[in-house]
Protein backbone atom coordinates (compact mmCIF):
# COMPACT_ATOMS: atom_id res chain seq x y z
CA UNK A 1 0.00 0.00 0.00
CA UNK A 2 1.51 3.64 -0.95
CA UNK A 3 1.25 6.24 1.79
CA UNK A 4 2.68 9.92 1.25
CA UNK A 5 4.15 11.63 4.09
CA UNK A 6 5.46 14.79 2.78
CA UNK A 7 7.92 13.97 0.06
CA UNK A 8 8.75 10.59 1.24
CA UNK A 9 6.67 7.53 -0.29
CA UNK A 10 5.91 4.75 2.49
CA UNK A 11 5.59 1.71 -0.15
CA UNK A 12 7.82 -0.58 -2.23
CA UNK A 13 9.93 0.45 -4.92
CA UNK A 14 7.45 0.22 -7.82
CA UNK A 15 5.12 2.47 -5.89
CA UNK A 16 8.10 5.19 -5.56
CA UNK A 17 9.23 4.57 -9.08
CA UNK A 18 5.38 5.34 -10.46
CA UNK A 19 4.80 8.22 -7.75
CA UNK A 20 7.92 9.96 -9.75
CA UNK A 21 7.48 9.42 -13.35
CA UNK A 22 3.69 10.88 -12.40
CA UNK A 23 5.83 13.79 -11.03
CA UNK A 24 6.64 14.88 -14.31
CA UNK A 25 3.18 14.48 -16.47
CA UNK A 26 3.82 10.97 -17.11
CA UNK A 27 0.61 9.11 -16.97
CA UNK A 28 0.89 6.13 -19.19
CA UNK A 29 2.76 3.28 -18.61
CA UNK A 30 3.32 1.06 -21.70
CA UNK A 31 4.03 -2.66 -21.23
CA UNK A 32 4.14 -6.20 -21.65
CA UNK A 33 3.09 -8.52 -18.79
CA UNK A 34 6.35 -9.60 -17.30
CA UNK A 35 6.03 -11.67 -13.76
CA UNK A 36 9.17 -9.70 -12.92
CA UNK A 37 7.83 -6.09 -13.17
CA UNK A 38 4.50 -7.09 -11.45
CA UNK A 39 4.47 -4.52 -8.76
CA UNK A 40 5.05 -1.92 -11.45
CA UNK A 41 1.50 -2.43 -12.12
CA UNK A 42 0.37 -2.65 -8.62
CA UNK A 43 2.10 0.85 -8.34
CA UNK A 44 -0.22 1.90 -11.14
CA UNK A 45 -3.63 0.81 -10.17
CA UNK A 46 -3.10 2.51 -7.02
CA UNK A 47 -1.84 5.83 -8.41
CA UNK A 48 -3.80 5.93 -11.26
CA UNK A 49 -1.46 5.58 -13.81
CA UNK A 50 -2.64 4.13 -17.20
CA UNK A 51 -1.75 0.80 -18.38
CA UNK A 52 -1.36 0.18 -22.35
CA UNK A 53 0.01 -3.65 -22.38
CA UNK A 54 1.22 -4.42 -26.57
CA UNK A 55 2.05 -7.71 -28.41
CA UNK A 56 5.69 -7.11 -28.30
CA UNK A 57 7.68 -5.14 -26.11
CA UNK A 58 9.34 -3.35 -28.91
CA UNK A 59 6.09 -1.67 -29.95
CA UNK A 60 5.86 -1.06 -26.37
CA UNK A 61 9.07 0.73 -26.38
CA UNK A 62 8.08 2.51 -29.20
CA UNK A 63 4.57 3.23 -28.03
CA UNK A 64 6.73 5.17 -25.01
CA UNK A 65 9.13 7.21 -27.21
CA UNK A 66 5.75 8.47 -29.48
CA UNK A 67 4.14 9.38 -26.19
CA UNK A 68 7.59 11.35 -25.74
CA UNK A 69 7.30 13.07 -28.84
CA UNK A 70 3.84 13.85 -28.41
CA UNK A 71 3.77 15.39 -25.34
CA UNK A 72 7.20 16.51 -24.50
CA UNK A 73 7.05 14.55 -21.43
CA UNK A 74 9.21 11.72 -20.32
CA UNK A 75 7.85 8.38 -21.83
CA UNK A 76 7.97 5.15 -19.55
CA UNK A 77 8.25 1.63 -20.89
CA UNK A 78 8.11 -1.17 -18.24
CA UNK A 79 9.67 -4.42 -19.47
CA UNK A 80 10.14 -7.89 -18.04
CA UNK A 81 13.39 -8.76 -17.28
CA UNK A 82 15.84 -11.07 -19.81
CA UNK A 83 14.02 -11.18 -23.28
CA UNK A 84 11.51 -8.54 -22.30
CA UNK A 85 14.45 -5.79 -22.23
CA UNK A 86 16.79 -7.66 -25.48
CA UNK A 87 13.21 -7.05 -27.56
CA UNK A 88 12.77 -3.22 -26.78
CA UNK A 89 16.77 -2.85 -27.54
CA UNK A 90 16.16 -1.96 -31.32
CA UNK A 91 13.34 0.68 -29.79
CA UNK A 92 15.53 1.92 -27.04
CA UNK A 93 18.20 2.42 -29.51
CA UNK A 94 15.61 4.63 -31.72
CA UNK A 95 15.37 6.92 -29.29
CA UNK A 96 19.02 7.71 -28.33
CA UNK A 97 19.47 8.68 -32.40
CA UNK A 98 16.20 10.52 -31.96
CA UNK A 99 17.18 12.27 -28.55
CA UNK A 100 14.43 11.53 -27.24
CA UNK A 101 13.09 11.44 -23.68
CA UNK A 102 12.12 8.05 -22.56
CA UNK A 103 12.39 5.61 -18.88
CA UNK A 104 13.05 1.93 -19.46
CA UNK A 105 12.01 0.29 -16.52
CA UNK A 106 12.92 -3.45 -16.55
CA UNK A 107 12.71 -6.38 -13.93
CA UNK A 108 15.36 -8.61 -12.91
CA UNK A 109 16.49 -11.49 -11.38
CA UNK A 110 16.88 -11.17 -7.22
CA UNK A 111 19.80 -9.71 -6.33
CA UNK A 112 20.16 -12.38 -3.51
CA UNK A 113 19.96 -15.20 -5.48
CA UNK A 114 22.43 -13.80 -8.46
CA UNK A 115 24.41 -16.23 -10.05
CA UNK A 116 22.15 -19.32 -9.08
CA UNK A 117 20.85 -19.63 -12.66
CA UNK A 118 16.95 -17.62 -11.94
CA UNK A 119 14.91 -17.39 -14.59
CA UNK A 120 15.70 -14.92 -17.01
CA UNK A 121 19.03 -13.99 -15.06
CA UNK A 122 20.77 -11.60 -16.92
CA UNK A 123 22.70 -8.22 -16.92
CA UNK A 124 21.04 -5.67 -18.73
CA UNK A 125 23.29 -2.74 -17.90
CA UNK A 126 25.65 -3.58 -20.42
CA UNK A 127 23.69 -4.18 -22.94
CA UNK A 128 22.25 -0.69 -23.17
CA UNK A 129 24.73 1.40 -21.37
CA UNK A 130 25.93 2.79 -25.13
CA UNK A 131 22.03 3.61 -26.42
CA UNK A 132 21.49 5.16 -22.95
CA UNK A 133 21.81 8.60 -21.08
CA UNK A 134 22.39 6.18 -18.31
CA UNK A 135 21.86 2.85 -17.19
CA UNK A 136 21.78 1.28 -13.52
CA UNK A 137 20.76 -1.57 -11.29
CA UNK A 138 18.50 -0.13 -8.41
CA UNK A 139 19.93 -2.17 -5.23
CA UNK A 140 18.43 0.07 -2.07
CA UNK A 141 14.94 0.01 -2.23
CA UNK A 142 14.68 3.05 -0.24
CA UNK A 143 16.41 4.98 -3.04
CA UNK A 144 14.15 4.00 -5.61
CA UNK A 145 12.42 7.30 -6.40
CA UNK A 146 15.33 9.31 -6.09
CA UNK A 147 16.93 6.72 -8.95
CA UNK A 148 13.65 7.41 -11.18
CA UNK A 149 13.32 11.02 -10.59
CA UNK A 150 17.35 11.46 -11.52
CA UNK A 151 16.51 8.92 -14.70
CA UNK A 152 13.19 11.16 -15.84
CA UNK A 153 15.47 14.29 -15.16
CA UNK A 154 18.74 13.68 -16.80
CA UNK A 155 16.55 12.04 -19.93
CA UNK A 156 14.58 15.68 -20.29
CA UNK A 157 18.38 17.10 -20.38
CA UNK A 158 19.33 18.07 -23.01
CA UNK A 159 20.32 16.49 -25.99
CA UNK A 160 17.48 14.61 -24.84
CA UNK A 161 17.78 10.73 -24.97
CA UNK A 162 16.76 7.33 -22.97
CA UNK A 163 17.74 5.99 -19.78
CA UNK A 164 17.23 2.80 -18.13
CA UNK A 165 17.11 1.04 -14.72
CA UNK A 166 16.40 -2.52 -13.55
CA UNK A 167 14.92 -3.55 -10.31
CA UNK A 168 16.12 -7.03 -8.81
CA UNK A 169 12.79 -9.04 -7.73
CA UNK A 170 14.08 -8.54 -3.86
CA UNK A 171 14.36 -4.99 -3.98
CA UNK A 172 10.64 -4.62 -4.19
CA UNK A 173 10.01 -5.14 -0.47
CA UNK A 174 8.84 -2.75 2.39
CA UNK A 175 10.69 0.78 1.48
CA UNK A 176 9.97 4.28 2.34
CA UNK A 177 11.95 6.69 -0.41
CA UNK A 178 12.15 10.23 -0.61
CA UNK A 179 10.29 11.51 -3.77
CA UNK A 180 12.36 14.62 -5.04
CA UNK A 181 10.62 17.77 -6.44
CA UNK A 182 11.11 18.40 -10.12
CA UNK A 183 12.84 21.17 -10.58
CA UNK A 184 11.14 24.02 -12.63
CA UNK A 185 14.41 24.39 -15.09
CA UNK A 186 14.13 20.17 -16.00
CA UNK A 187 14.12 20.41 -19.59
CA UNK A 188 15.34 23.74 -20.27
CA UNK A 189 19.07 24.02 -22.56
CA UNK A 190 21.63 26.09 -21.08
CA UNK A 191 21.94 29.47 -22.23
CA UNK A 192 23.83 29.85 -25.38
CA UNK A 193 27.09 32.35 -25.77
CA UNK A 194 26.50 35.52 -26.55
CA UNK A 195 29.56 36.16 -28.93
CA UNK A 196 28.63 33.17 -30.40
CA UNK A 197 24.84 34.29 -31.10
CA UNK A 198 26.59 37.58 -32.47
CA UNK A 199 28.04 36.07 -34.99
CA UNK A 200 25.38 33.44 -36.33
CA UNK A 201 23.41 36.58 -36.58
CA UNK A 202 25.77 38.57 -38.51
CA UNK A 203 26.32 35.45 -41.16
CA UNK A 204 22.44 35.80 -41.60
CA UNK A 205 22.31 39.37 -41.93
CA UNK A 206 25.38 39.76 -44.15
CA UNK A 207 24.16 36.54 -46.58
CA UNK A 208 22.36 37.19 -49.37
CA UNK A 209 20.72 33.59 -49.88
CA UNK A 210 20.33 32.64 -46.25
CA UNK A 211 18.26 29.33 -45.17
CA UNK A 212 17.10 26.98 -42.16
CA UNK A 213 17.27 23.45 -42.03
CA UNK A 214 14.65 22.76 -38.49
CA UNK A 215 15.20 19.74 -37.12
CA UNK A 216 13.88 18.18 -34.14
CA UNK A 217 15.88 20.28 -31.48
CA UNK A 218 13.41 22.87 -32.36
CA UNK A 219 10.67 21.00 -31.24
CA UNK A 220 11.85 19.42 -28.54
CA UNK A 221 12.86 22.74 -27.04
CA UNK A 222 9.26 24.34 -27.63
CA UNK A 223 10.32 26.66 -29.95
CA UNK A 224 8.49 26.93 -32.48
CA UNK A 225 7.31 30.56 -31.56
CA UNK A 226 10.51 31.80 -31.22
CA UNK A 227 11.30 30.10 -34.53
CA UNK A 228 8.42 32.45 -36.21
CA UNK A 229 9.45 35.30 -34.83
CA UNK A 230 13.13 35.04 -35.69
CA UNK A 231 12.46 34.08 -39.42
CA UNK A 232 9.72 36.48 -39.85
CA UNK A 233 12.17 39.27 -38.64
CA UNK A 234 15.07 38.25 -40.45
CA UNK A 235 13.15 37.06 -43.89
CA UNK A 236 15.16 33.61 -43.84
CA UNK A 237 13.27 30.82 -45.75
CA UNK A 238 13.12 27.36 -44.15
CA UNK A 239 12.85 23.65 -44.58
CA UNK A 240 12.52 20.83 -42.11
CA UNK A 241 12.93 17.28 -41.20
CA UNK A 242 11.74 15.11 -38.77
CA UNK A 243 9.91 16.82 -35.87
CA UNK A 244 11.36 20.22 -36.91
CA UNK A 245 7.93 19.17 -39.62
CA UNK A 246 5.33 21.56 -38.38
CA UNK A 247 6.94 24.12 -36.28
CA UNK A 248 6.59 26.34 -38.95
CA UNK A 249 3.43 25.64 -40.97
CA UNK A 250 3.34 24.33 -44.48
CA UNK A 251 1.66 27.16 -45.54
CA UNK A 252 3.77 29.65 -44.77
CA UNK A 253 5.15 32.44 -47.09
CA UNK A 254 8.67 31.10 -45.16
CA UNK A 255 8.14 27.32 -45.20
CA UNK A 256 9.44 25.47 -48.51
CA UNK A 257 9.10 21.56 -48.85
CA UNK A 258 9.90 20.80 -52.80
CA UNK A 259 13.14 22.80 -53.37
CA UNK A 260 15.86 21.81 -51.03
CA UNK A 261 17.92 21.11 -54.02
CA UNK A 262 18.12 24.67 -54.76
CA UNK A 263 20.42 25.10 -51.51
CA UNK A 264 23.59 23.34 -53.10
CA UNK A 265 23.44 25.26 -55.93
CA UNK A 266 22.13 28.69 -54.58
CA UNK A 267 22.41 29.74 -50.61
CA UNK A 268 25.28 31.16 -49.28
CA UNK A 269 24.30 30.34 -46.26
CA UNK A 270 22.06 27.42 -44.44
CA UNK A 271 22.37 27.24 -40.76
CA UNK A 272 21.17 23.98 -39.76
CA UNK A 273 19.10 23.80 -36.36
CA UNK A 274 18.84 21.25 -34.11
CA UNK A 275 19.51 18.17 -36.26
CA UNK A 276 23.10 16.50 -36.70
CA UNK A 277 25.06 17.38 -39.70
CA UNK A 278 24.37 13.61 -40.98
CA UNK A 279 23.95 11.30 -44.10
CA UNK A 280 20.48 13.01 -43.83
CA UNK A 281 21.97 16.52 -44.50
CA UNK A 282 24.86 15.82 -46.89
CA UNK A 283 27.24 15.42 -43.17
CA UNK A 284 26.50 18.99 -43.19
CA UNK A 285 28.09 20.02 -47.12
CA UNK A 286 25.81 22.07 -49.39
CA UNK A 287 27.69 22.93 -52.71
CA UNK A 288 29.42 26.36 -51.76
CA UNK A 289 27.37 27.76 -49.13
CA UNK A 290 28.44 28.37 -45.72
CA UNK A 291 27.45 26.33 -42.80
CA UNK A 292 26.55 27.35 -39.37
CA UNK A 293 25.03 24.60 -36.92
CA UNK A 294 22.91 25.16 -33.94
CA UNK A 295 22.76 22.47 -31.55
CA UNK A 296 21.05 22.49 -28.05
CA UNK A 297 23.89 20.95 -26.07
CA UNK A 298 28.23 21.09 -26.79
CA UNK A 299 27.93 17.23 -26.77
CA UNK A 300 26.19 18.15 -30.18
CA UNK A 301 28.59 19.51 -31.81
CA UNK A 302 29.35 18.18 -34.53
CA UNK A 303 33.02 16.82 -34.83
CA UNK A 304 33.93 15.82 -38.89
CA UNK A 305 33.16 19.32 -40.09
CA UNK A 306 34.39 22.91 -39.03
CA UNK A 307 31.28 25.24 -39.22
CA UNK A 308 30.54 28.55 -37.12
CA UNK A 309 28.14 26.66 -34.10
CA UNK A 310 26.33 27.79 -31.12
CA UNK A 311 25.58 26.00 -28.60
CA UNK A 312 22.01 26.36 -26.10
CA UNK A 313 18.16 26.23 -25.81
CA UNK A 314 16.57 27.03 -29.04
CA UNK A 315 14.58 29.65 -27.23
CA UNK A 316 16.97 31.63 -26.38
CA UNK A 317 18.94 31.26 -29.49
CA UNK A 318 16.09 31.94 -31.68
CA UNK A 319 14.58 34.89 -29.09
CA UNK A 320 18.39 36.75 -29.64
CA UNK A 321 18.05 36.62 -33.17
CA UNK A 322 14.83 37.89 -33.44
CA UNK A 323 15.85 40.78 -31.39
CA UNK A 324 19.16 41.22 -34.08
CA UNK A 325 18.33 44.52 -34.70
CA UNK A 326 21.86 45.45 -37.11
CA UNK A 327 21.42 45.87 -40.55
CA UNK A 328 20.60 43.59 -43.20
CA UNK A 329 20.75 42.21 -46.48
CA UNK A 330 17.48 42.51 -48.11
CA UNK A 331 16.75 38.48 -48.88
CA UNK A 332 13.12 39.27 -50.83
CA UNK A 333 14.83 38.40 -54.54
CA UNK A 334 15.97 35.33 -53.22
CA UNK A 335 12.62 34.25 -51.14
CA UNK A 336 10.79 34.94 -54.57
CA UNK A 337 13.13 32.46 -56.78
CA UNK A 338 12.39 29.41 -53.99
CA UNK A 339 8.68 30.34 -54.16
CA UNK A 340 8.50 30.36 -57.32
CA UNK A 341 10.64 26.70 -57.59
CA UNK A 342 7.84 25.87 -55.06
CA UNK A 343 5.40 26.66 -57.34
CA UNK A 344 6.85 24.66 -60.30
CA UNK A 345 7.34 22.36 -58.09
CA UNK A 346 4.29 21.68 -56.75
CA UNK A 347 2.84 21.68 -60.49
CA UNK A 348 4.57 19.30 -61.65
CA UNK A 349 3.70 17.15 -57.92
CA UNK A 350 0.12 17.87 -58.90
CA UNK A 351 0.39 15.45 -61.86
CA UNK A 352 1.78 12.89 -59.91
CA UNK A 353 -0.92 12.93 -57.14
CA UNK A 354 -3.32 12.73 -59.31
CA UNK A 355 -1.96 10.05 -61.55
CA UNK A 356 -4.36 7.69 -62.67
CA UNK A 357 -2.65 4.96 -64.07
CA UNK A 358 -2.85 1.08 -63.49
CA UNK A 359 -1.24 -0.34 -61.48
CA UNK A 360 -1.35 2.53 -58.94
CA UNK A 361 1.67 4.92 -58.42
CA UNK A 362 2.13 6.05 -54.98
CA UNK A 363 2.14 9.68 -55.40
CA UNK A 364 -1.88 9.30 -55.57
CA UNK A 365 -2.24 7.78 -52.64
CA UNK A 366 -0.74 10.48 -51.14
CA UNK A 367 -2.66 12.83 -53.33
CA UNK A 368 -6.06 11.14 -52.15
CA UNK A 369 -4.52 11.29 -48.51
CA UNK A 370 -3.83 15.03 -48.67
CA UNK A 371 -7.50 16.36 -49.19
CA UNK A 372 -8.56 14.21 -46.17
CA UNK A 373 -5.60 15.29 -43.36
CA UNK A 374 -6.74 18.13 -40.63
CA UNK A 375 -4.30 20.15 -39.53
CA UNK A 376 -4.10 18.56 -36.35
CA UNK A 377 -3.58 15.01 -37.88
CA UNK A 378 -1.16 13.01 -36.62
CA UNK A 379 0.63 11.06 -39.53
CA UNK A 380 3.39 8.38 -38.51
CA UNK A 381 5.27 6.81 -41.17
CA UNK A 382 7.20 3.43 -40.77
CA UNK A 383 8.76 1.95 -44.10
CA UNK A 384 11.19 3.10 -46.72
CA UNK A 385 10.42 3.96 -49.83
CA UNK A 386 6.53 4.74 -49.12
CA UNK A 387 7.37 6.45 -45.97
CA UNK A 388 9.79 8.48 -47.99
CA UNK A 389 7.32 9.35 -50.58
CA UNK A 390 5.11 11.02 -47.62
CA UNK A 391 7.87 12.92 -46.91
CA UNK A 392 8.24 14.33 -50.20
CA UNK A 393 4.12 14.62 -50.40
CA UNK A 394 2.68 15.44 -47.05
CA UNK A 395 2.15 19.01 -45.52
CA UNK A 396 2.36 19.53 -41.86
CA UNK A 397 0.85 22.20 -40.65
CA UNK A 398 1.50 21.93 -36.71
CA UNK A 399 4.08 21.16 -33.82
CA UNK A 400 4.05 17.36 -33.16
CA UNK A 401 2.05 15.97 -36.22
CA UNK A 402 5.07 14.23 -37.81
CA UNK A 403 6.61 11.50 -36.50
CA UNK A 404 9.12 9.59 -38.37
CA UNK A 405 12.25 6.75 -37.51
CA UNK A 406 14.28 8.68 -38.05
CA UNK A 407 17.81 8.77 -38.58
CA UNK A 408 18.59 5.19 -36.96
CA UNK A 409 16.18 3.77 -39.98
CA UNK A 410 14.58 1.19 -37.79
CA UNK A 411 11.68 -0.05 -39.06
CA UNK A 412 8.62 -1.52 -36.87
CA UNK A 413 7.75 2.11 -34.90
CA UNK A 414 4.39 2.07 -36.44
CA UNK A 415 1.92 0.10 -34.35
CA UNK A 416 3.81 1.51 -31.27
CA UNK A 417 3.58 4.92 -32.62
CA UNK A 418 -0.11 4.50 -33.17
CA UNK A 419 -0.98 3.63 -29.99
CA UNK A 420 0.62 6.24 -28.18
CA UNK A 421 -0.70 9.07 -30.69
CA UNK A 422 -4.38 7.99 -30.28
CA UNK A 423 -3.60 7.67 -26.52
CA UNK A 424 -2.25 10.91 -26.49
CA UNK A 425 -4.60 12.29 -29.03
CA UNK A 426 -7.96 11.13 -29.04
CA UNK A 427 -9.85 13.74 -30.99
CA UNK A 428 -7.39 14.01 -33.44
CA UNK A 429 -6.97 11.72 -37.09
CA UNK A 430 -3.89 8.96 -36.41
CA UNK A 431 -2.85 8.01 -39.89
CA UNK A 432 -0.15 5.36 -40.25
CA UNK A 433 1.74 4.95 -43.27
CA UNK A 434 2.80 1.48 -43.47
CA UNK A 435 5.13 0.08 -46.61
CA UNK A 436 4.20 -3.36 -47.12
CA UNK A 437 7.51 -4.68 -45.52
CA UNK A 438 7.35 -2.73 -42.76
CA UNK A 439 3.94 -3.99 -41.64
CA UNK A 440 5.61 -7.02 -40.98
CA UNK A 441 7.31 -5.67 -37.85
CA UNK A 442 4.33 -5.20 -35.70
CA UNK A 443 1.31 -5.85 -37.56
CA UNK A 444 0.07 -8.25 -34.59
CA UNK A 445 -0.03 -5.00 -32.82
CA UNK A 446 -3.42 -4.03 -34.36
CA UNK A 447 -4.72 -6.68 -31.78
CA UNK A 448 -3.28 -3.88 -29.04
CA UNK A 449 -4.95 -0.86 -30.65
CA UNK A 450 -8.40 -3.34 -30.53
CA UNK A 451 -8.17 -4.53 -27.13
CA UNK A 452 -7.91 -0.79 -25.95
CA UNK A 453 -10.18 0.84 -27.83
CA UNK A 454 -7.60 2.84 -29.60
CA UNK A 455 -9.08 3.44 -33.70
CA UNK A 456 -6.21 4.13 -36.11
CA UNK A 457 -6.12 4.57 -40.17
CA UNK A 458 -3.61 2.54 -41.67
CA UNK A 459 -2.11 2.63 -45.23
CA UNK A 460 0.23 0.26 -46.58
CA UNK A 461 1.33 0.27 -49.79
CA UNK A 462 1.65 -2.76 -50.92
CA UNK A 463 4.20 -3.35 -54.18
CA UNK A 464 5.35 -6.89 -53.18
CA UNK A 465 9.08 -6.02 -52.17
CA UNK A 466 11.48 -4.43 -50.30
CA UNK A 467 11.93 -1.63 -52.94
CA UNK A 468 14.57 -0.12 -51.19
CA UNK A 469 16.65 -2.59 -51.06
CA UNK A 470 15.34 -4.47 -54.68
CA UNK A 471 15.89 -1.39 -57.05
CA UNK A 472 19.25 -0.31 -55.74
CA UNK A 473 20.60 -3.83 -56.46
CA UNK A 474 19.41 -4.24 -59.55
CA UNK A 475 20.62 -0.56 -60.31
CA UNK A 476 24.28 -1.74 -59.17
CA UNK A 477 24.56 -5.61 -59.73
CA UNK A 478 22.04 -6.26 -62.66
CA UNK A 479 20.12 -8.84 -60.20
CA UNK A 480 18.83 -9.05 -56.90
CA UNK A 481 18.16 -11.49 -53.69
CA UNK A 482 16.15 -12.07 -50.48
CA UNK A 483 13.97 -8.36 -52.04
CA UNK A 484 10.76 -10.17 -53.18
CA UNK A 485 7.38 -10.73 -50.91
CA UNK A 486 4.36 -12.05 -51.77
CA UNK A 487 2.19 -10.01 -54.28
CA UNK A 488 -0.96 -8.93 -52.84
CA UNK A 489 -0.67 -10.07 -49.62
CA UNK A 490 -3.94 -9.35 -47.74
CA UNK A 491 -2.42 -7.48 -44.83
CA UNK A 492 -6.21 -5.43 -44.37
CA UNK A 493 -7.52 -9.53 -43.76
CA UNK A 494 -4.49 -10.07 -40.85
CA UNK A 495 -6.01 -6.70 -39.17
CA UNK A 496 -10.19 -7.73 -39.94
CA UNK A 497 -9.44 -11.22 -38.21
CA UNK A 498 -7.85 -9.10 -35.10
CA UNK A 499 -11.37 -7.18 -34.83
CA UNK A 500 -10.56 -4.18 -36.86
CA UNK A 501 -11.56 -3.35 -39.95
CA UNK A 502 -9.99 -3.14 -43.75
CA UNK A 503 -10.04 -3.05 -47.64
CA UNK A 504 -7.75 -3.82 -51.11
CA UNK A 505 -7.04 -1.34 -53.59
CA UNK A 506 -6.07 -1.79 -56.92
CA UNK A 507 -8.00 0.85 -58.60
CA UNK A 508 -6.63 3.96 -58.15
CA UNK A 509 -10.46 5.97 -58.10
CA UNK A 510 -10.88 3.42 -55.22
CA UNK A 511 -8.27 5.20 -53.02
CA UNK A 512 -10.05 7.98 -51.60
CA UNK A 513 -14.09 6.30 -50.83
CA UNK A 514 -11.62 3.32 -49.39
CA UNK A 515 -9.73 6.32 -47.13
CA UNK A 516 -13.43 7.82 -46.33
CA UNK A 517 -14.69 4.58 -45.14
CA UNK A 518 -11.09 4.27 -42.72
CA UNK A 519 -11.61 7.41 -41.55
CA UNK A 520 -15.44 6.90 -40.67
CA UNK A 521 -15.26 3.47 -39.11
CA UNK A 522 -13.89 4.28 -35.44
CA UNK A 523 -11.74 1.33 -35.37
CA UNK A 524 -8.81 0.03 -36.52
CA UNK A 525 -8.56 0.02 -40.43
CA UNK A 526 -6.13 -0.92 -43.03
CA UNK A 527 -6.31 0.27 -46.34
CA UNK A 528 -3.89 -2.28 -48.26
CA UNK A 529 -3.32 -0.58 -51.40
CA UNK A 530 -1.25 -2.24 -54.43
CA UNK A 531 1.13 -0.45 -55.70
CA UNK A 532 3.41 -0.41 -59.25
CA UNK A 533 6.48 -2.60 -58.38
CA UNK A 534 8.06 -0.69 -60.94
CA UNK A 535 7.93 2.54 -59.40
CA UNK A 536 11.51 3.53 -58.10
CA UNK A 537 11.69 6.53 -55.42
CA UNK A 538 13.60 9.33 -56.58
CA UNK A 539 16.48 8.39 -53.56
CA UNK A 540 19.86 10.48 -53.78
CA UNK A 541 21.03 10.64 -50.19
CA UNK A 542 24.57 9.48 -49.37
CA UNK A 543 23.92 6.85 -46.63
CA UNK A 544 27.60 6.34 -45.70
Amino acid sequence: MLSRMGTTIDGHAGQQAVAAMLQFGTDVMFTLNGGHIWPLYDAARDQGMRVVDTRHEQTATFAAEAYAKLTRRPGFAALTAGPGITNGVSAITSAWFNGSPVVVMGGRAPEGRWGSGSLQEMDHVPVVQSITKSAVTVKDANAAAAAVHAAASLSMTPHRGPTFLDFPLDVFGAASGELPAVDECTGKGAAPDDDEVATLANLIANAERPAFIVGSDVYWDGAWDELRAAVEHLRVPCFFNGLGRGTLPARHELSFLRTRGLLKKRADLVVVLGTPLDFRLGFGRFGNAQVAHVVDSTAQRAGHVSVPTVSGDSVLVLRALANHSGPRVDHEDWIAELRAAEERGRASDAELLAADSSPIKPSRIYGELGKRLADDAVVICDGGDFASYAGKFVEVQQPGCWLDTGPYGCLGNGLGYATAARVVRPDSQVVLLLGDGAAGFSLMDVDTLVRHGLPAVMVVGNNGMWGLEKHPMQAIYGWDMACDLQPGCRYDQVVTALGGGGELVTDPSQIGPALDRAFASGVPYLVNIVTDPSDVYPRSSNLA
